[in-house]
C-alpha cells in the first residue's frame, strides 16, 4: 500500500479487522476478493483519495492481517455484509459508497441490497449482480454431475489448502497471471481435470506482466505464506448456506445508483452462467449508470487496467457524491 496510507486494526462484528485508509471526504469502502488482500486496491486508493474521497480498504474476514474465525459457518454473506456495516460505524461515518471485486462484489451488492440506509451507491467489478439463484448452487452442480467444477473442489476442508500452500509463490504467480487478460495469456480453466488440482490448469509465466511487478506479487506471497488459504476458501464453503440465508430477498433489486466494471477476457462473464447474469443485471439494477467492459482485460481488472478503472470509478463517485 502507498506509504501515505494509514493502517490500523479496528474491532468490527466480533473480529479485529486490518484496514488501510487514505484521503478525506465522503467514505468509499473497497472489498477485495480471493485470493487477494486490501492491497489489491492500491491504485484505486491513491486515485480516489486524490479526487476528494476517504478511501478505506480492509483485509476482508479470513484474509491477511484480519482475524480468521475457526468456524466455517462464520463466513456467510451476512457475516461479511455485517463487517462492512460495522466498519462504516467504526470509522465514524453514517454512510458510504461500497465497491467490490470478485468475492468482494457479492459483498458490495448485498450490502447495498440489505442496508440502503448506509450504502448510498455501489460498484461491482467482475461479478455481476444477478440476485438469489433459483437453487443451491453447489448442490445443483453436484446433482448435474459437475463435480470437477472448482466450487465443488473447494468444499472439503484441507484439500485445496494443501494444493495451494505447497508452494505459495507458484500458486500466486499462476492464479494472478492465468486469470489475467492480455496477448498470449491462457485463461485459467474453472473445471478441473479428473484427479488434478486447480493449479494443474495453469502455467506460471517466465516473466511477470507489467501490471504485476515482483514487489507487488511479493506482498501477496508473504501474507499467504503466513496465513495460508483456509479463511478465504471458507467463503466458498458457505455458498449454499448463503442461498438459504438470502431467501427473504428473492428477486429483490438494488435501487441505489450502481456501476459494473469488468474485462472482456474475464472468465466470470464469458462462461454461459456469467453471460446470463450480465444480461439479467440491468433488470436487477434499475439505477444502473453504466456497464464498463474493458477490451482485453482479464479478471484482475482494477490491477490490470488501473487508469481506466479509476477514471470510470471516479466519474461515478463524483456523480453520486
Amino acid at each position: 500500500m502507498d506509504k501515505s496510507a494509514k493502517t490500523s486494526f479496528i474491532d468490527v462484528n466480533g473480529i479485529k479487522m486490518h484496514v488501510a485508509e487514505m484521503g478525506e471526504g465522503p467514505l468509499v469502502v473497497f472489498c477485495h476478493g480471493w485470493p487477494e488482500l486490501g492491497y489489491s486496491w492500491r491504485h484505486q486508493m491513491r486515485a480516489v483519495a486524490a479526487a476528494g474521497f476517504r478511501a478505506a480498504a480492509p483485509d476482508m474476514r479470513g484474509f491477511g492481517k484480519t482475524d480468521a474465525p475457526d468456524d466455517i459457518a462464520a463466513y456467510t454473506i451476512l457475516h461479511n455484509v455485517g463487517d462492512m456495516v460495522a466498519l462504516v460505524k467504526a470509522l465514524d461515518e453514517k454512510s458510504a459508497i461500497i465497491v467490490g471485486h470478485d468475492w468482494g462484489a457479492p459483498v458490495a451488492w448485498n450490502a447495498a441490497l440489505l442496508r440502503p440506509d448506509i450504502f448510498s451507491a455501489v460498484v461491482g467489478m467482475s461479478v455481476p449482480f444477478a440476485g438469489r439463484p433459483p437453487a443451491p448452487p453447489v448442490k445443483t452442480l453436484r446433482e448435474a454431475g459437475q463435480t470437477n467444477f472448482y466450487w465443488v473442489y473447494f468444499q472439503t476442508p484441507g484439500v485445496a489448502e494443501a494444493e495451494f500452500e505447497r508452494d505459495v509463490a507458484t500458486t500466486m504467480r499462476k492464479i494472478l497471471t492465468a486469470a489475467a487478460g492480455g496477448e498470449g495469456t491462457r485463461a485459467l480453466s474453472m473445471t478441473l481435470q479428473p484427479g488434478k488440482g486447480l493449479l494443474d490448469n495453469a502455467v506460471a509465466p517466465e516473466y511477470l506482466p507489467d501490471w504485476l511487478p515482483q514487489a507487488d506479487l511479493d506482498v501477496f506471497v508473504s501474507e499467504y505464506k503466513r496465513t495460508g488459504y483456509r479463511g478465504g476458501l471458507n467463503w466458498y464453503r458457505n455458498i449454499d448456506r448463503n442461498f438459504e440465508l438470502m431467501t427473504p430477498w428473492q428477486d429483490a433489486v438494488i435501487a441505489q445508483p450502481s456501476l459494473f466494471i469488468a474485462g472482456t477476457r474475464d472468465g466470470v462473464i464469458t462462461n454461459p452462467m456469467g453471460k446470463r447474469n450480465l444480461e439479467r443485471m440491468p433488470s436487477m439494477l434499475p439505477n444502473l449508470k453504466g456497464t464498463v467492459l474493458l477490451e482485453g482485460a482479464g479478471h484482475w481488472v482494477q490491477q490490470e487496467r488501473a487508469e481506466e478503472v479509476n477514471a470510470a470509478l471516479i466519474k461515478f463517485l463524483k456523480a453520486c457524491g
